[in-house]
């Protein structure tokens, strides 16, 4: 071919040099010809063979791609297979596996919907006649109050004593409020209960058979059942002879021996009224709100001569706190009462709870219902409902003696955990267990107490009866 394109080629007409030159070219080509082919063959030979490895090279390609997205699609539906097969069981045990708290809720439930309580209907002057006074009902003392109420419409009443396991005697010894002062007089406490047990005793058989293990009364002052608003006082008189074999409800409890916890007894918290919480609730919004007192404390701060000598140098621990941080901006301290506290605690981070009187301050619930910090100054207090109420979380304990460190106390608390303090204290199950209602909600201090009741079923005189029968056929 290209043979064929020189032959057909003509030099255009020129110089006779150029004439030559072309005469010589074309003899070469003519003479070096099959050359000339033979390149070309080559050059044919290394495009088809380019092609073909092209060609492999796709092919190789795609085999490979389409091993591996099929391995792919293989692994991926095994393992879809296999969570097939092993999420329904799964499911299935996540599905029946209780929470604790649950099991626990379900066990005490269980518990209080087997229990029965027979409240005595005593005659009014035991009770009813005290209210009217208004404060009666709405007082720190109050709970004794509280609890009757709520009982009377608690589904764990019976109106049958031969079904039940405890029996209340509600006899409201709180409500004697002092002319002078205003406070309450319980100098009445120990002739009132003592008539009270004469008379269910002559009336009923209940009381003689036990011996009055198995009935339970409130004494939600003070010192308890030891009736008596002063320490030394109160231990030199003792529980009330009488009462010394029943179950006593009281605000009073202390982790050491003490005469006037001597009795079976539950701890519960001091009355404060839900509604007047509510209200301040309402006003001052502290949850989402800025509380702008970092210490608070409004009280009596005096030194008492006749309390001194007692356990419970309560006006020492208030004195210190008092001439110590009094001057300091910090603390927001008052000696004088004030119809509208509530609101100051809800503006408060930390509240203050140094003992008074007795070991325990109404400022404990007031303290947690409003959503401050409760400072408890009181060595050795057994506080209500501990397995409620996880009162190291929610709370700070400053010992006694170390009360004129309050300040560096509150601030490293301020600095460290408080957060988390906070967020605890709004946890409703904790507000609700320290808050009596007039009738019983699950969770709620009555609820809690009747709780604690059940843990001393072995005190009913009609299950004590059932036992020993089922021993002695065996």
């Amino acid at each position: 071919m290209v043979e064929q394109q020189h032959k057909n080629q003509r030099p255009p007409k020129s110089s006779s040099s150029s004439r030559g030159l072309y005469v010589k070219m074309n003899l070469f080509h003519h003479k070096h010809g099959y050359n000339y082919n033979k390149l070309n063959q080559h050059y044919q030979q290394q495009q088809q063979d380019r092609s073909c490895f092209c060609r492999y090279y796709k092919w190789l390609l795609w085999l490979s791609l389409s091993l591996y997205f099929f391995t792919s699609f293989l692994i991926t539906n095994n393992n879809n297979t296999t969570a097939q097969k092993t999420e329904p069981t799964e499911n299935f045990v996540k599905s029946h596996v209780v929470p604790r708290t649950l099991l626990e809720s379900s066990n005490i439930a269980s518990k209080l919907k087997n229990m029965k309580v027979f409240i005595y209907e005593l005659p009014s002057k035991y009770n009813t006649d005290w209210l009217t006074n208004e404060r009666c009902s709405t007082h720190l003392f109050a709970s004794e109050v509280a609890i009757h109420r709520a009982l009377l419409t608690s589904d764990l009443r019976t109106f049958d004593p031969n079904q039940a396991d405890f029996f209340f005697v509600p006899v409201y010894v709180s409500c004697n409020f002092s002319t002078v002062n205003g406070f309450p007089s319980i100098s009445h406490a120990r002739n009132l209960i003592s008539s009270a047990v004469q008379l269910i005793s002559t009336h009923h058989p209940f009381w003689n058979r036990t011996s009055g293990s198995d009935h339970v009364f409130v004494a939600s002052h003070d010192f308890g059942a030891c009736f008596h608003n002063l320490e030394d006082v109160a231990m030199q008189h003792g529980i009330l002879e009488i009462m010394k074999n029943s179950i006593v409800l009281q605000t009073f409890g202390v982790e050491y021996q003490h005469p006037c916890q001597q009795v079976e007894n539950v701890v519960i918290p001091p009355y404060v009224s839900p509604e007047s919480v509510r209200k301040t609730l309402a006003k001052n919004s502290p949850a989402n709100g800025r509380r702008d007192i970092f210490a608070f404390f409004r009280g009596k701060m005096e030194v008492h001569p006749k309390n001194i000598s007692g356990r419970f140098y309560s006006k020492r621990v208030r004195t210190v706190i008092w001439r110590k941080f009094s001057g300091d901006r910090r603390f927001y301290l008052k000696r004088h009462r004030f119809a509208g506290y509530q609101s100051e605690i809800a503006r408060s981070v930390f509240c203050l709870c140094p003992l008074g009187w007795a070991p325990w301050s109404p400022r404990l619930v007031e303290s947690v219902l409003l959503g401050c910090v409760p400072v408890i100054i009181s060595d050795g207090i057994r506080l209500p409902f501990s397995s409620a109420v996880r009162w190291p979380d929610i709370s700070v304990r400053v010992a006694e003696r170390d009360v004129g460190k309050l300040g560096r106390i509150l601030e490293r608390v301020a600095a460290t955990n408080l957060t988390a303090i906070q967020r605890n204290l709004w946890d409703p199950r904790t507000r609700r267990a320290l808050m009596f209602n007039e009738e019983v909600q699950e969770g709620d201090a009555t609820w809690q107490t009747l709780v604690s009741l059940s843990e001393k079923l072995g005190r009913s005189y009609g299950r004590s009866t059932v036992s020993g029968e089922l021993e002695s056929d065996t």
